[in-house]
């Protein structure tokens, strides 16, 4: 096989996750706590065109979807993007990836953890206390880690529980919604002309929240069927996510009076739709949607720390597979740590900003894989997507667009980290250079 790692970790992981697991891990990895403060910010960017703003977004990240889709159907074994682009590239390129994913993925959990703290405050004000948040910091982190640690089942159990969990608040406000928008007139201001740059800015902050669901291919290792139900999860997640998105955009524009300056927008929408209960609901519901993500997060990225030792990029410790739980079990207690780490060190701001940089050229390089995986396995994948090599240069071609857009005085951290992974690469490169010359 291809994508066979160069040496098997003894005992191995255990296929014991199905499609519709997959699916989950999917969403969950999609929908974080994005979407809670999110449609504010897009309709002060681009008012009442921000719900097409939505669908184009989720348009461009379908082309980005179905280039994963085609790579990811000609692999089984974990490690996802790292995976592919090591594949397609090369170890250098491919330790890029590792690294920057892992930065990624990182930063968004840290991220997620201090809004879990924060939406925590309006049930419990003592969460905001110094002493008080690292006791929630560490037991939140800490309680998933143990789950993932003790089982792929369990972790993928506890993924599907937080998926429809998280789901039921948002399709309720959904239903309530637009019960309210036939029965009465959208009171936000009416659509202006806005300048190209605030709309570059919107597509920006929408790839970061449509962005994650590539983490699900992680631990297709574990997964019974990974070259078909990698595929159907990809596809599932981006018309659920995609068609929910769109509709909260179009709600909380047209329920709202001022929605770009509401600070929990989805929040104050259910307040006026369903009263005081209706603003708690989506409230609770946000703190089981950062809950659902970080579980997604905990099971899936451990994996790709394990695809990386596995094939020798990393310290052999990081591929151990526990022999009761046959699970990575070093990857994801370090991964763990790190996001508490970064979790207590930074805010919501800073990690968010990393992650959206490094998610960018993680996906372009995805994109650019395409080709060069036809060529190299043509008989390998079992979905191929239509039009050439149309779809990857569009890919790739977004991405370098919404690259404009960033501001990269903020992002030392990303070219620090592909620094590392230089460093990396050069260690490896001289062990096996003084490996063939004892030879």
């Amino acid at each position: 096989m291809a994508d066979a790692p160069s040496h098997q970790a003894q005992p191995q992981l255990l296929r014991a996750m199905g499609r519709w697991s997959m699916v989950a891990l999917a969403i969950n990895s999609v929908i974080g706590s994005g979407i809670f403060g999110l449609p504010a910010v897009l309709a002060q960017l681009i008012g009442r065109a921000s719900p097409l703003a939505v669908l184009i977004a989720g348009a461009g990240m379908g082309v980005i979807i179905a280039c994963y889709a085609e790579v990811a159907s000609q692999f089984t074994t974990t490690g996802g993007t790292y995976l592919y682009v090591r594949r397609a590239f090369g170890r250098l390129i491919g330790l890029q990836v590792g690294w920057l994913t892992l930065l990624a993925r990182l930063t968004a959990c840290a991220g997620a953890v201090n809004l879990f703290v924060a939406y925590l405050q309006e049930f419990w004000p003592a969460a905001a206390g110094a002493v008080v948040r690292v006791v929630v910091i560490s037991v939140f982190v800490g309680s998933l880690a143990a789950v993932n640690y003790r089982g792929v089942g369990g972790g993928a159990r506890l993924s599907d529980f937080a998926a429809v969990a998280k789901l039921v608040p948002l399709g309720v406000l959904c239903v309530a919604g637009i019960a309210w928008l036939g029965a009465h007139a959208r009171l936000s201001a009416p659509p202006v002309a806005h300048p190209v740059a605030d709309w570059l800015q919107a597509m920006l902050l929408l790839l970061f929240a449509y962005g994650g669901a590539e983490v699900a291919l992680n631990p297709a290792g574990e997964a019974r069927d990974p070259r078909r139900d990698t595929v159907f999860a990809l596809f599932a997640a981006l018309l659920v996510v995609a068609g929910l998105y769109s509709v909260l955009q179009l709600i909380v524009t047209g329920v709202l009076t001022d929605p770009a300056h509401s600070e929990r927008p989805l929040a104050d929408t259910a307040r006026v739709l369903l009263g005081p209960h209706g603003a708690a609901l989506i409230s609770a519901g946000a703190l089981v949607s950062v809950y659902g993500y970080m579980s997604a997060n905990l099971l899936t990225v451990p994996r790709s720390v394990f695809a990386l030792a596995e094939r020798g990029d990393f310290p052999a410790q990081f591929a151990a597979v526990h022999p009761r739980w046959r699970t990575p079990h070093v990857a994801i207690a370090a991964f763990a740590a790190l996001v508490w780490l970064f979790a207590l060190g930074a805010g919501f701001a800073w990690n968010i900003t990393l992650s959206a940089i490094a998610r960018i050229f993680y996906y372009a390089l995805v994109c650019a894989a395409l080709p060069v995986l036809r060529r190299l396995q043509p008989e390998a994948g079992t979905f191929r997507v239509p039009g050439g090599i149309s779809l990857p240069v569009l890919g790739i071609a977004l991405c370098a667009v919404l690259l404009t857009r960033v501001d990269f005085s903020q992002s030392l951290v990303v070219l620090a980290t592909l620094a590392v992974a230089l460093g990396n690469w050069a260690v490896l490169r001289g062990r096996a250079a003084s490996a063939s010359g004892a030879q």
